[in-house]
């Protein structure tokens, strides 16, 4: 279960940056890179190496603790993008053609990313164009809401499909450690005992 949390926080980390680009024009530098960076891990031994150490989602293990928590510490924002995300994970892994074609892409932006940085505005633009060009045709579009002014500026828009690619990618983790939504309703307690005690160890 330890590894499920951090698969769910890993993915709220990304959500809550979306909503905070979305709202306020800007995301966290540190979560963010996080996140980012977790799109060019193909292979790791320990599910937290993909996000570096479970220090690294401190913010997202928060936000997965408030969201288990109870009705008054939940963002519903962030509830209902996280299971979209969800939602469109299963759509992507039923695909396997763009399932090769996101990774292949990945292993590209990767070559480029380990020059200019995971975050530079570069790179976050073709992982923006990615996810909308093979990921977000698969199924229903993901509405974020916020700040029209800055979601009309097309640095912040790739930047928020950047972020919600990093939110997929946790959601395939979460599915394939054995994650499904009877975690919500049958196992809410495990997960909350799991997330309670990584916060402790950050």
């Amino acid at each position: 279960m330890k590894d499920r949390a951090l698969a769910l926080a890993a993915l709220l980390q990304a959500v809550e940056q979306v909503n905070l680009m979305a709202n306020q024009g800007q995301a966290q530098t540190e979560p963010l890179a996080t996140c980012i960076n977790s799109l060019f891990v193909f292979d790791a031994d320990q599910t937290e190496q993909i996000y570096g150490n479970r220090h690294q989602l401190k913010a997202g293990l928060k936000c997965l603790s408030n969201q288990l928590h109870g009705e008054a510490a939940r963002d519903n924002t962030i509830t209902r993008i996280a299971l979209n995300v969800l939602h469109l994970e299963r759509q992507f892994n039923r695909n396997p053609q763009a399932m090769q074609a996101v990774h292949a892409k990945l292993l590209d932006i990767k070559i480029q990313a380990e020059n200019s940085g995971a975050t530079h505005p570069d790179i976050l633009a073709a992982l923006g164009a990615l996810y909308a060009e093979k990921v977000s045709p698969l199924g229903p579009k993901i509405m974020v809401q916020g700040n029209p002014v800055y979601l009309a500026q097309a640095q912040v828009v790739s930047e928020v499909r950047a972020a919600l690619l990093a939110a997929v990618r946790a959601a395939v983790l979460w599915r394939q450690l054995g994650g499904s939504y009877w975690d919500f309703f049958l196992s809410r307690r495990q997960l909350n005992e799991a997330t309670r005690g990584l916060l402790g160890q950050v």
